[in-house]
């Protein structure tokens, strides 16, 4: 463990200092936005025509692909994200607090990005307006589309409103140290803040994060999300109550690979490896490695319920899935990760944090192609294949690939911004270790 004492001065680094590295971030970030938003142009002039995507059977194409795919993986990402927190918070894991609060600033990230692509989807942005927020009285009572749009903005503002309430503790200690020109935004984030509520405003954020563990599951990727799929029988690839537990694991999975990278990142970047310790890392890969298990796990009864004499529909769409090389190196991904996640258990001087990048983006990669061929061939291999014959088939278009990068870069910006205006490491994390730290000193 690293001799350094956690200081206030570690967490508001990021605040105060700016190097050529961070504007070189923000350049590469936002070029790859940028490009996306010139894709998207081109898309609104000419017509979703421009995409892979098409009218179901017409030429071979399906309705929903890399948009819908992404807007899966995203999905998972910030609701895995804000579950690591609020687990933190529930269960007394102090051990990653460090960490929770990039977990809950990626729920933020990933929702922004998700909800992005219902827009871009939907053709024309209007639609928002037009379709689902005017007639929202009549779809939300037998529409999943809607309940998901629902729940999405229902766990924005949860989210938002459990981040706030930790920011008020501390920007009104840290005022002093933190840039006048953000004075406005610190004023509306403590508004009406004395230090009689910190004790209100920890049992409130203990229930948020109560609400938070129950909806994930209930409501949310295992809830809403996956019903989108699992309640349409004329889908074999689809349905299932399957789909809730594996859409869940496939959050858990991508959320814990996405703040490793966001730690490591800041560790790098702000030399704060007294503060994200590589135990921190180590403990991660760890919980990266069980969920992974449960994902193959899920994986292995679909596969064996889907070619183990099933139903002519069943088998078509399964034997289609298996043999896609897509399919096959995402499995691989997530065994070769599991692999070496056990082999470390076993021999610890395998663990680097590097090695933990290489296994967080393996998942990252592995998830997001099995959500995108997921969608793809559930609309390919109906119980009904009326459009068998029609030639042709989808083909992501270089405008859906250019998405991934965007939302990335998107993501990535949001990061690079929020950072320079409130500490994204909790002032109560850096007091924890403080008093770590001074235990760690009487006892030498």
């Amino acid at each position: 463990m690293s001799t350094k004492e956690p200081r206030e001065a570690d967490i508001l680094r990021p605040i105060k200092t700016t190097s050529s590295k961070y504007y070189a971030a923000v350049g590469i970030a936002g070029l790859a936005f940028l490009i996306f938003l010139v894709g998207w142009a081109y898309q609104l002039w000419e017509g979703l025509v421009v995409t892979g995507l098409s009218d179901w059977g017409t030429g071979g194409g399906v309705t929903w692909g890399v948009y819908i795919g992404a807007f899966i993986w995203w999905v998972g990402i910030a609701h895995g994200g804000i579950i690591l927190s609020a687990a933190v918070r529930l269960l007394g894991m102090d051990r990653y607090m460090p960490v929770a609060r990039l977990a809950e600033m990626l729920t933020l990230a990933g929702l922004s990005a998700a909800g992005f692509y219902i827009i871009v989807h939907m053709g024309r942005p209007d639609r928002m307006v037009t379709s689902v927020i005017g007639h929202y009285h009549i779809t939300v009572h037998n529409s999943p589309l809607v309940w998901d749009v629902t729940v999405i903005t229902a766990y924005f503002v949860l989210t938002a409103t459990y981040l706030g309430l930790t920011l008020r503790y501390d920007i009104s200690r840290l005022r002093g140290q933190l840039p006048d020109h953000f004075g406005p935004i610190y004023s509306l984030i403590t508004i009406g803040y004395s230090e009689r509520e910190d004790r209100v405003v920890q049992r409130m954020v203990w229930w948020l994060a109560l609400a938070i563990i129950i909806m994930a599951p209930l409501l949310l990727h295992g809830g809403v999300i996956p019903w989108l799929f699992a309640v349409l029988p004329t889908y074999p690839r689809w349905f299932g109550g399957v789909q809730g537990p594996q859409f869940l694991t496939i959050a858990l999975t991508s959320a814990i690979s996405g703040v490793i990278i966001l730690s490591y990142a800041f560790r790098r970047a702000y030399d704060w490896e007294h503060i994200i310790t590589d135990d921190i890392f180590r403990g991660l890969t760890l919980w990266l490695g069980f969920f992974s298990l449960l994902f193959l796990w899920l994986q292995l009864q679909q596969v064996t319920a889907g070619t183990f004499f099933p139903p002519v529909d069943l088998e078509v769409a399964w034997a289609a899935t298996v043999e896609h090389p897509i399919y096959i190196f995402s499995m691989s991904l997530v065994l070769a990760v599991l692999a070496f996640i056990f082999a470390q258990t076993l021999r610890p001087s395998l663990f680097s944090k590097e090695r933990a990048i290489v296994c967080a983006v393996a998942i990252l990669s592995a998830t997001l192609l099995e959500k995108v061929l997921f969608v793809v061939e559930g609309f390919l291999h109906p119980s009904f294949e009326i459009y068998y014959a029609t030639p042709g088939t989808y083909v992501p278009s270089l405008i859906e690939i250019a998405s991934i990068t965007g939302t990335i870069g998107m993501v990535a910006l949001f990061f690079l911004s929020i950072a320079k205006v409130v500490p994204v490491v909790e002032l109560h994390a850096i007091e924890h270790l403080r008093e770590d730290h001074g235990e760690e000193g009487s006892h030498d």
